[in-house]
């Protein structure tokens, strides 16, 4: 297909693209030079979970200009402080932005616990869902299973639970518990012991459930299940002391 050169055609289609190019470049600066109006932060993942508020997240984007309101687009480095607020243990992502008219959105998720560390020498942390460590909170105690146990002092100095097989392990188990209507109801404590060998406190009942290590979870529980739907329901919640599920194809109850 032959093509016919359009000289006239041509430096219509230039200058267009000249003409946006300049508009462009003069929105940007337009904006650049206009105040910031209003800040919107938007929290999400925070049904049952209140470690942070919308003032908490104000607080953090304060940063070296004193208040945000009033100032100059160009001189607020967005892209920081977004990673300022990201570097905060409780919160999981975060996205700022602004528009033409001036307005900054801080869209904010926090982490959720799905675990709390409890120790008798030092100060508790909580489990987040993808596994990283946070510290308490004044603001909020979130209702989790509980932690205990010499074995916690090492997971305490990891930032994240996945960063060892045995943690890994350990969250997976966390999970287990927590999809399980029974079991999220019933396991109120895990205590591990300085070689992660595991052992379950009940919500019901006075036994203590040696569970072993975090590993074939899926027999164990299973095991467990048959114990409490089809033991205990005979003999009576307070006829064990101890139970054991270590060993292959047994319950040992005493």
């Amino acid at each position: 297909m032959k093509f016919k050169f359009n000289l006239k055609r041509e430096i219509k289609i230039g200058a267009a693209i000249i003409v946006v190019l300049l508009f462009i470049g003069f929105t940007e600066r337009k904006q650049a030079h206009v105040p910031i109006n209003e800040i919107t932060i938007r929290l999400e993942n925070t049904e049952g979970n209140h470690f942070m508020e919308e003032s908490d997240i104000a607080e953090l984007m304060d940063v070296n200009i004193g208040n945000l309101k009033g100032a100059d687009l160009d001189a607020v480095n967005l892209k920081a402080i977004e990673q300022k607020i990201k570097h905060n243990p409780f919160v999981e992502d975060a996205d700022l932005y602004s528009d033409l008219k001036g307005n900054v959105i801080a869209r904010v998720s926090l982490r959720r616990p799905v675990a709390r560390i409890v120790r008798h020498d030092g100060p508790d942390g909580y489990i987040a869902e993808d596994g990283t460590l946070m510290p308490v909170s004044d603001k909020f105690t979130a209702r989790v299973v509980l932690l205990s146990g010499p074995y916690v002092r090492q997971l305490l100095q990891q930032q994240n639970m996945r960063d060892t097989q045995t943690g890994e392990q350990l969250m997976e188990l966390i999970s287990r518990i927590r999809r399980d209507e029974f079991w999220n109801a019933q396991i109120a404590q895990l205590d591990i012991d300085g070689k992660a060998k595991i052992t379950f406190f009940p919500q019901v009942g006075d036994e203590r459930i040696e569970f072993g290590k975090p590993d074939e979870q899926e027999v164990k529980l299973r095991k467990l299940k048959i114990f409490y739907k089809e033991i205990l329901p005979r003999v009576g919640w307070n006829k064990y002391a101890r139970v054991n599920l270590e060993y292959a194809g047994q319950i040992i109850a005493e």
